[in-house]
């Protein structure tokens, strides 16, 4: 049986001009137009003045890892109303020539691999697509939307059963959320 511990909650500081909105166990963040929402599983929030307290329903050790990760979830949120999360694919074409372009919702990836099936990779709403060249942009307020569309593009272009070495087609994320890789 889990031993119980101490109240635990963590309080986050609001800046002045973001809108903090609760709703059961859903945050809504608003600045400037731009807004995050997001819904946390077993989390209890409390607005009082300009700081949000982060609580949960128990107070056990397991209670204590889901309130830290929510924490850092509100700061990516907070982060993304000041500025876009980017991140960066790079296009590689050693055997074929691809051809990558934007359809509504998705990228279409023509021609991978000499392949005469399109490849298909899905666009979260609310992330911007750009590409210019052999570079694929992509930013979005919400880095779980953003991260989530550049993972969906690289995976469509993953080369199975071949050697790695040889067969480097693809499409490569080469900078996350700023960060080079």
């Amino acid at each position: 049986m889990a031993k119980k511990s101490k109240e635990f909650a963590k309080e986050i500081e609001i800046p002045a001009d973001v809108e903090v909105k609760i709703d059961g166990n859903e945050l809504s963040l608003k600045k400037a137009g731009n807004e995050n929402k997001k819904r946390f599983n077993k989390i209890l929030f409390e607005k009082k003045e300009n700081k949000l307290i982060v609580n949960a329903s128990g107070n056990i050790r397991r209670e204590k890892k889901l309130i830290n990760t929510s924490v850092a979830h509100i700061k990516n949120m907070l982060k993304g109303l000041n500025e876009k999360f980017v991140y960066k694919l790079q296009i590689c074409a050693v055997h074929f020539p691809m051809n990558v372009s934007i359809k509504g919702n998705e990228i279409i990836i023509k021609n991978f691999l000499g392949e005469g099936k399109d490849r298909k990779a899905r666009i979260l709403e609310g992330v911007d697509v750009k590409i210019s060249g052999e570079i694929i942009t992509i930013e979005s307020i919400n880095k779980e939307s953003g991260g989530q569309t550049a993972a969906n593009i690289e995976k469509a272009t993953k080369v199975r059963k071949k050697d790695p070495r040889v067969f480097q087609d693809g499409i490569f994320i080469i900078e996350k959320a700023g960060k080079a890789i």
